[in-house]
């Protein structure tokens, strides 16, 4: 990096800020807007880039900028320096309080409700570092711990994990969820293949791949049903399932904590288990980090053993990778 901040005089953390926002919203004037910029300096500043790299990095030729092959490469650069530096900057700060803290997210539901009790087994512990917990929203916690505004976080099956270590906590079935008097809901049991050809909610911010794990395409093949109500939380799913824009698959808990009158519920043979699985950054070297995850995992195995005696637990073995802090507290 240059004197001026720029990487061997050609890129600098402002155009990585610059170009994520235009390839993440396909869009100058929505780019410009997330910036708090004008658009016409927005432009100016992705086309230098441009000529400094001697490469197209956008594609205009429509009425949205699309990245090029180029473009991919480097908004998954920019991403992963992005984050980087964002990390940097959060955990130093963490690092110079007077009593070390570990920030800890989950989303509303089961997973904030695990979050807490491994909270407090792991606030008995002696030594415990003092634990902050952040309630974020649906398919953000990845992101949040990429880039150090989190230290752990509960993430669920479909939800963006790259670039961290993960352990399984707990994990139950799924089921689908029809607008009541949907035909499908006079059959007490059913299975993805039932389910094609009907329109499931679309999550913006999820991976591409959660999309079909989401809808049961995972295992059908079969084309993306149009049009797709656009959904960011549960809640905004379950009222497009009740005014019957779609339907889902959804995992079974959620379905009890939301027993209505306008949804049917019913069990999907064939779908793949909802997982829970606690994250951390790949690497870690906290051993405050590695107690909390080393609870989480006892926390989930001490409430699947009390509860073996009764209802069917759904709470997952802990796999035999145990990477990361889980291992030692110094590693």
């Amino acid at each position: 990096m240059d004197a001026t901040g720029g990487i061997d005089g050609v890129l600098d953390v402002r155009d990585l800020r610059y170009f994520r926002a235009v390839a993440e919203e396909r869009n100058i004037t929505r780019a410009a807007e997330r910036l708090g910029i004008a658009q016409p300096p927005l432009s100016r500043a992705i086309r230098q880039l441009e000529r400094r790299l001697g490469v197209s990095l956008l594609d205009r030729s429509t009425r949205q900028v699309t990245p090029t092959a180029a473009g991919l490469v480097l908004l998954e650069e920019a991403v992963r320096v992005l984050d980087a530096v964002s990390a940097a900057a959060h955990r130093t700060r963490r690092a110079a309080l007077a009593a070390p803290v570990v920030v800890v997210t989950a989303k509303p539901g089961v997973a904030t409700d695990l979050l807490r009790r491994t909270a407090r087994a792991y606030a008995a512990e002696p030594g415990a570092a003092r634990v902050e917990i952040l309630v974020s929203g649906y398919g953000e916690q990845g992101g949040l711990v990429r880039d150090g505004r989190a230290d752990v976080a509960l993430l669920g099956t479909g939800e963006d994990d790259h670039g961290l270590d993960l352990e399984p906590l707990t994990s139950e079935p799924r089921v689908a969820a029809l607008p009541a008097g949907h035909p499908l809901a006079d059959r007490s049991v059913l299975s993805c293949r039932d389910l094609a050809g009907l329109p499931f909610p679309h999550c913006p911010v999820l991976p591409p791949h959660a999309d079909d794990y989401w809808s049961g395409r995972d295992v059908r093949d079969e084309a993306v049903a149009a049009p797709r109500p656009v959904v960011r939380d549960s809640s905004q799913l379950l009222e497009a399932v009740a005014l019957g824009q779609a339907v889902a698959l959804i995992p079974a808990s959620l379905a009890e904590r939301n027993r209505r009158d306008d949804i049917a519920y019913r069990p999907v043979r064939d779908a793949g288990p909802y997982t829970l699985a606690i994250a951390w950054t790949s690497g870690s070297r906290s051993p405050a980090i590695a107690r909390f995850v080393r609870t989480a995992i006892e926390v989930a195995s001490h409430e699947r053993t009390s509860r073996a005696a009764g209802p069917p637990s759904h709470a997952a073995e802990p796999s035999s990778r145990v990477a990361g802090p889980v291992a030692s507290d110094q590693g």
